[in-house]
């Protein structure tokens, strides 16, 4: 089973994250960046789902430290965001964001079909 690790400071959204994916991936979750940029190395996912809005180290600057990263760079990342306003997904996949994903997360095959996209390659299944 693949995993997918999720990077969300919010206990709700982590809990609503895990009810959507606990059935086809492991889930490992992280409170914040720090503990997400400890525990990635250690227990590497095959994919990472990430909160723009962290406190202390917000999303954008975990991405640049996995990016800088040679053992986790190529880490596919999907953006998490509450950020939805016009321009906003370009500004993340030009920072280095795999895909991006809004929240509240509504749609739910919205977010299973970026996660399958990009464990599939960059193919769409």
């Amino acid at each position: 089973m693949k995993t997918v690790a999720l990077v969300e400071d919010n206990s709700d959204n982590r809990l609503l994250v895990r009810v959507i994916l606990e059935s086809l991936y492991e889930v490992t979750e992280y409170e914040n960046g720090f503990a997400a940029l400890e525990g990635l190395p250690k227990e590497r996912p095959d994919l990472v789902l990430l909160d723009v809005s962290l406190p202390e180290m917000d999303g954008t600057e975990v991405l640049r430290r996995i990016r800088a990263d040679a053992n986790l760079r190529e880490l596919p990342v999907i953006a998490l965001t509450a950020h939805a306003m016009a321009g906003d997904r370009e500004k993340y996949l030009a920072a280095g964001f795999d895909e991006y994903v809004t929240k509240p997360i509504v749609d739910e095959t919205l977010l299973l079909g970026a996660i399958k996209k990009l464990l599939n390659g960059g193919q769409t299944p």
